[in-house]
């Protein structure tokens, strides 16, 4: 089904103007030039990781391939355009038939990343690769931003269920995003119901503290929603008096119910509290779900409660302090002319700080140490050493403009369990401390 067919906000027809206006007069000026056409690639990194974390994500490649196809300049879009004066005749008449009909390589989405890391390597004619530049890196620096965030609690929280709650905190459209994202990071649910209608991600929920305000007392509230939604529902207990609330919850419900909500207070005293109460009241199997403003370091601190799964809103779609992974999309490698067969010859940014870059088109390996656990990021412009030939870490994503690379999102999702589960112990945790394994160039 297509979404945009309901008239949903989660699909957009064209993504062609999501990118700045400096790709368009690049794309002017090469063109009457002559060196449009010159066979180019351009790479997605990041110089460094966001402070304290030990580990990226890659996360919206998916995105980023529906984006690449939607990239078409329409009539409404060419007709904004003209009369913006944002570009001359000829380059309207080049934009109208835009195709991208390069490839793209990256590492697979959900697969963890390190300073330097290639993310993506987008090939083709710099016209054609230079366009793609501002939505690709909208995508991934946003995406793997939540991802990252979610992946960090995911390993606070263990085994305990974590659900996504943000859509409240973001841009609507951010909040289809970022549900996505943290599904890759290890969320099991989400409450965005977009999210779940775009992405398949399993949706949740159950009531606020306005759907108890609205009765007349907290029993009349609790048997309407039991008689509605079963007893296996969840009951929200702190509008009023916790204690008095669950003993209510329980009576309504009978040792059947579902779970209780916790949103307030001490969480891991109430928490403590409220599981022996439901215990002695024989709701042995009744689960307790907390929410409040969680982050990783909140659920890191509720381990030895008795708490179930974690709500989680603010923090997760912000990035949990880190709402950008600041990845930069660099022009690494150009022909010499606009031969076919031109050789291609490295470039790179040489300014002074910490803007440089490396030239070259690369090639990503990990290197395991004698246990299989990883232990260097290897980056390289040349062979690939016979030992890290098996260990290349980047997959075709699209071939002469065809995605070949689209894959579920529990594929993903798997991915990231597995590629997290290969890193140190330390990567996991929450002190803070410099990337897990360092990065070697070759």
């Amino acid at each position: 089904m297509n979404t945009a067919d309901l008239g949903l906000p989660v699909d957009v027809p064209s993504t062609a103007l999501f990118t700045d206006q400096y790709e368009l007069t690049m794309l002017q000026a090469a063109l009457k030039s002559g060196t449009a056409g010159r066979r180019s690639v351009f790479e997605a990194f990041t110089r460094r990781l966001p402070e304290g974390r030990r580990y990226g994500v890659v996360a919206g490649t998916g995105r980023v391939l529906d984006a690449v196809e939607n990239f078409r300049f329409d009539e409404g879009v060419l007709s904004f355009l003209r009369e913006q004066g944002v570009v001359d005749g000829p380059t309207l008449e080049w934009l109208a038939d835009y195709r991208f009909t390069g490839d793209i390589w990256g590492y697979p989405e959900g697969e963890v990343y390190f300073p330097g890391s290639p993310v993506l390597r987008v090939e083709g004619s710099f016209a054609e690769c230079v366009l793609l530049e501002t939505v690709i890196l909208s995508i991934l620096n946003h995406d793997s931003a939540i991802a990252a965030a979610a992946s960090r609690m995911s390993a606070a929280a263990g085994s305990r269920g974590l659900i996504e709650m943000g859509a409240r905190r973001t841009h609507e459209l951010a909040a289809v995003a970022a549900s996505r994202a943290a599904y890759v990071g290890g969320f099991n649910s989400t409450s965005d119901l977009a999210a779940g209608f775009r992405y398949g991600i399993p949706t949740v929920g159950t009531s606020a503290h306005a759907f108890t305000l609205l009765h007349d007392n907290e029993r009349d509230a609790f048997t309407a929603q039991v008689d509605s939604l079963g007893r296996g529902t969840t009951l929200l207990v702190d509008t009023y008096d916790v204690t008095e609330a669950v003993r209510l919850a329980v009576e309504v419900a009978g040792p059947e119910l579902g779970a209780v909500r916790i949103d307030s207070g001490d969480l891991l005293l109430v928490a403590h509290r409220v599981r022996q109460q439901l215990d002695e009241l024989g709701a042995t199997r009744t689960k307790i779900v907390v929410t409040s403003d969680l982050d990783e370091y909140a659920i890191a601190s509720l381990a030895a409660a008795p708490v179930d799964a974690y709500g989680v809103g603010t923090q997760l779609v912000t990035g949990s302090g880190h709402p950008t992974c600041s990845m930069v999309y660099k022009l690494v490698a150009r022909a010499e002319s606009g031969d076919a067969d031109a050789p291609l010859v490295p470039v790179a940014k040489k300014s002074l700080g910490a803007k440089s870059s490396i030239g070259g088109r690369k090639w990503a390996a990990r290197r395991p140490d004698k246990d299989g656990v990883a232990e260097a990021e290897v980056i390289g412009t040349g062979p690939v050493p016979e030992e890290l030939a098996d260990r290349q870490l980047q997959v075709q994503l699209v071939k002469g403009g065809q995605v070949v690379g689209r894959e579920s999102l529990d594929t993903v999702r798997d991915r990231h369990a597995a590629a997290r589960a290969s890193l140190p112990l330390s990567a996991t945790q929450l002190s803070r401390g410099e990337a897990v394994i360092p990065t070697e160039y070759v």
